[in-house]
């Protein structure tokens, strides 16, 4: 069996989700998720994978994590050694990431492990990418305004435009990792997009959409998604997903809307400054994508 520790909003779930389910399907093994890290957290929208997509997910029991780490398996253990991360104590069935950065190590593990950490990058479930799409298929069909945007999205030189704001500012520990995007970013991004992509029409997602008005003065067409706050809050996602090519923020959440676009000859820009604190995201971002 392969358990997964889950923490953190949509786009981290889901990475996370990934990673774990690739190792799984490798394995040939069970798949399942620890939430027990969501206890207490007030941050997002909780654990929500399982209501927004056709992922089959099965949910750890206390018995399971126990089985698979045995003296290990209390919170406050598993915390202490997700800090120290020592190889001999963690033993063959238990995956600390060991940094940020792509880690080989998961590969080999299996086919009773449990996993601890982000795991952002697509090289660890590359070979399942079939899978995780399928996974990663909208349960609920769109509908209003958001059905709308979707028609007028796949009519146009569509590209998606992702500003995150809100927590970055807001919450002193996200803040203290993450910049928000400048404005010089988003000028290049949208310089360099109209240079490759006739006639574009540009849909501006946004946590602070007021601040994206004000500030973008996109010379082209421009259409801004408004309305799905809190539990509707992944719609944006969906919609991002079937714009022909997008410009994201350093944010996992459009990361994902990027990721799940179909689009063959999709053009995506990523910015080259992902984090304040200089942690090495080398393997964040998938080689095609163009960083700026």
């Amino acid at each position: 069996m392969i358990v997964s520790w889950v923490l953190g909003g949509l786009g981290n779930q889901m990475f996370q989700y990934a990673a774990g389910r690739a190792v799984a399907s490798r394995c040939q093994q069970p798949y399942r998720l620890d939430l027990s890290g969501f206890e207490n957290y007030s941050l997002h929208q909780g654990f929500e994978i399982d209501r927004i997509f056709s992922a089959p997910v099965t949910l750890a029991t206390t018995h399971d994590v126990r089985a698979g780490l045995g003296w290990r398996s209390g919170k406050l253990t598993r915390k202490v050694l997700r800090l120290v991360n020592y190889a001999l104590i963690n033993g063959p069935n238990l995956a600390i990431e060991p940094h940020f950065n792509y880690w080989p190590g998961l590969q080999n593990m299996g086919p009773s492990c449990y996993l601890m950490g982000y795991w952002q990058s697509e090289r660890y479930f590359k070979d399942c990418e079939n899978l995780l799409r399928a996974d990663f298929s909208f349960k609920l069909p769109l509908d209003g305004a958001n059905l709308e945007a979707s028609m007028r999205i796949q009519e146009e030189q569509s590209i998606s435009l992702h500003v995150r704001r809100g927590d970055y500012l807001t919450h002193a520990a996200t803040a203290k990792i993450l910049n928000v995007c400048s404005l010089e970013y988003y000028r290049s991004a949208i310089e360099y997009m109209a240079e490759r992509v006739p006639s574009p029409h540009f849909f501006i997602f946004s946590d602070d959409l007021q601040w994206a008005k004000s500030n973008l003065n996109i010379p082209y067409p421009v259409s801004y998604i408004e309305g799905n706050k809190g539990l509707r809050s992944y719609i944006d996602m969906q919609l991002m997903s079937l714009c022909g090519h997008q410009i994201i923020a350093n944010s996992s959440f459009s990361w994902w809307g990027a990721w799940l676009n179909n689009n063959q000859k999709k053009i995506v820009v990523a910015p080259r400054e992902w984090f304040r604190n200089g942690i090495d995201d080398r393997d964040l971002v998938p080689p095609e994508w163009v960083r700026l």
